[in-house]
């Protein structure tokens, strides 16, 4: 039975040895057949792994938010043939708010073998390092961009958290990092707690920092342009 393995990839710049275990390693060196979202960063991945890799001799499929989804079966069929083949994402873990799901949904109807690799999670790494609620959490993605339908949204995920005392979640595009800072710490009530957690893995830039928004108020914190999660927790009175 071919096995469909779901390899995490780093998430910033970094040594994979750093933070993938050496299984990984080797799987990744002995596949031939790839499912990724970006073609170009997978390779430098798979380089970064092993430097004597043959990359010309491995073949790719992109699967991204442009690939229609009446190609995506056909991604599979080296499996059709009893090949192994690795999913990929741009960052952290596949299938994990991450259009992998969509080709391993298949595998599992097809009842190929499918196997999760132990890898970097910026939604769990950052939960674990905010010291928020780690039993109930939910992970939104990326909230509205439209100003009034993202107050909404701020105000109704504050809310959840106070009746449920369940961790929120969220995150978004690097740019974008100050303008949502700046709306959170003005839609928010100023005892709710944000944990912000950027460029997760980092050895120079990983910085994870928890406060009530009365405190990143008075902080005044720039954040750089770099990949960063959001959590908001609302503390039991």
């Amino acid at each position: 039975m071919p096995t469909l393995y779901l390899l995490p990839v780093t998430l910033s710049d970094t040594d994979p040895r750093r933070v993938l275990p050496s299984y990984n390693l080797e799987v990744a060196a002995r596949l031939r057949h790839f499912i990724v979202e970006n073609v170009r960063t997978a390779r430098r991945f798979l380089k970064k792994c092993d430097p004597q890799a043959d990359i010309n001799s491995m073949t790719f499929y992109e699967l991204n938010g442009h690939t229609p989804a009446t190609q995506i079966p056909s991604m599979l069929e080296p499996m059709e043939r009893g090949e192994d083949m690795g999913v990929m994402s741009e960052a952290g873990c596949p299938a994990i708010a991450d259009p992998g799901a969509q080709v391993v949904a298949i595998a599992q109807e097809r009842g190929y073998r499918v196997e999760p690799l132990v890898g970097p999670s910026s939604i769990l790494l950052s939960l674990m390092a905010s010291g928020f609620n780690g039993q109930g959490f939910s992970f939104h993605g990326y909230l509205p961009i439209e100003t009034p339908a993202r107050d909404k949204a701020i105000r109704d995920l504050e809310a959840l958290s106070a009746r449920t005392g369940m961790t929120q979640i969220f995150i978004e595009t690097p740019y974008r990092n100050n303008k949502l800072l700046t709306q959170l710490l003005q839609t928010l009530r100023p005892s709710t707690l944000l944990c912000v957690a950027r460029d997760i893995t980092s050895p120079e830039g990983e910085k994870i920092n928890t406060r009530s928004i009365a405190q990143w108020r008075r902080a005044k914190e720039e954040l750089p342009k770099v990949p960063s999660i959001f959590l908001i927790h609302v503390p039991k009175r």
